[in-house]
């Protein structure tokens, strides 16, 4: 699922390569993903982009008095293409076409299909539901971080993390690695924060997506690949060695997800089988 470092790194390559170009047509060919009717989709047709911006997890694409809001979701990757998709590419979403041949393409892969977009009115964009309910952002100036989630109680810090609505940014992959890097459970409850652990979650938090997006600048050009070359140290890592200590790497498989931990740094050794036993580990 692209979170806010992937998201980033396509705004940023985006907004360099579109800025100034001009909408010669729009389309949306995903029969679910046209999440407004008015404006109608048409009246991009005509208008200039004036840039490609991110947040939280969500891209937005300016064009004048318009904004085209969009959100990749678990499967979707937009992308600049030189030329217009075939008409048997079932893949593409969404088709914006620009005045120099270009495409920029919503596309989706699976059969899900939750990738959406919004054309609204530049002006009514910060009111609209999808950012007006979004918690603040986890980078580049995250808040204090125990004010933020200890009014959180109960709730586990990995799903407290990736809950948009408390802060904005941060998913199932990039909470494995700030948990670890933080050497905090993801089990610990939000309410229990000590003001030393929320001075670490947030330098960890900055860390490593500072540090993914930097990478991403060096690494990465257009066409932007449909998988990114993730730094990732401990998710989607169960079996291996830890990177700081050694020791075994540990999973909770959920039902659409897995969670990865080192139990000697993160849960004072423990081993958590499975999600059942979740509310024992702190």
């Amino acid at each position: 699922m692209p979170e806010l470092p992937e998201v980033e790194i396509t705004a940023r390559l985006l907004d360099e390569a579109l800025r100034g170009a001009r909408v010669a047509s729009a389309h949306a060919p995903g029969i679910n993903v046209l999440k407004t009717f008015a404006p109608p989709l048409e009246e991009l047709v005509g208008r200039q982009v004036e840039g490609v911006r991110r947040y939280g997890k969500q891209l937005i694409v300016d064009a004048g008095a318009l904004a085209l809001l969009i959100h990749l979701m678990s499967a979707g990757r937009l992308q600049l293409y030189d030329a217009p998709a075939s008409p048997r590419d079932r893949s593409s979403r969404l088709l914006v076409g620009l005045d120099d041949g270009r495409e920029l393409r919503l596309r989706e892969f699976g059969t899900k299909q939750r990738a959406w977009a919004k054309l609204l009115a530049a002006d009514e964009l910060d009111r609209d539901e999808a950012l007006a309910t979004l918690g603040p952002e986890a980078w580049p100036e995250p808040p204090e971080l125990g004010a933020l989630l200890r009014p959180q109680g109960a709730r586990p810090l990995h799903s407290v993390l990736r809950d948009q609505h408390v802060i904005a940014g941060i998913g199932r992959s990039w909470v494995d690695e700030i948990l670890w890097s933080a050497r905090l459970s993801p089990f610990q409850r939000a309410g229990e924060l000590s003001d030393e652990q929320a001075s670490a979650l947030r330098a960890a938090t900055v860390e490593r997506l500072e540090a993914a997006i930097e990478r991403y600048e060096r690494e990465l050009a257009l066409p932007i690949p449909d998988k990114l070359p993730m730094a990732l140290e401990v998710h989607r890592r169960a079996g291996e060695p830890c990177p700081r200590c050694g020791a075994r790497i540990e999973a909770v498989h959920y039902e659409d997800y897995v969670l990865c931990y080192c139990p000697p740094e993160q849960t004072g050794g423990r081993v958590l089988k499975d999600r059942r036993l979740s509310r024992l580990l702190k």
